[in-house]
């Protein structure tokens, strides 16, 4: 299932990604750091969500409080609730 997410707090605009069952797919970034988000979108392909919010959950960008793979977490354990 597609979701679409508004990240609060850093310089994406918006957030696109796809969760087949519990696994991430198609993490797309609008805004923000273009080759950075790219990577990071490639990084998490294929990762079960556990991992990714594991991983990424709670890394700063700069004193902002947040970050955009911050703000991916918080998304998918939005999506995640509705599975």
């Amino acid at each position: 299932m597609k979701y679409d997410f508004s990240p609060k707090g850093v310089c994406a605009r918006r957030l696109e990604f796809e969760l087949d069952g519990d696994i991430v797919k198609n993490v797309q970034f609008m805004g923000g750091c273009n080759g950075n988000l790219k990577a990071l979108a490639k990084l998490v392909e294929g990762m079960p969500c556990e991992e990714v919010i594991e991983k990424l959950s709670g890394i700063e960008c700069g004193v902002r409080g947040t970050s955009c793979a911050d703000q991916l977490t918080k998304a998918i354990k939005q999506a995640s609730e509705n599975l």
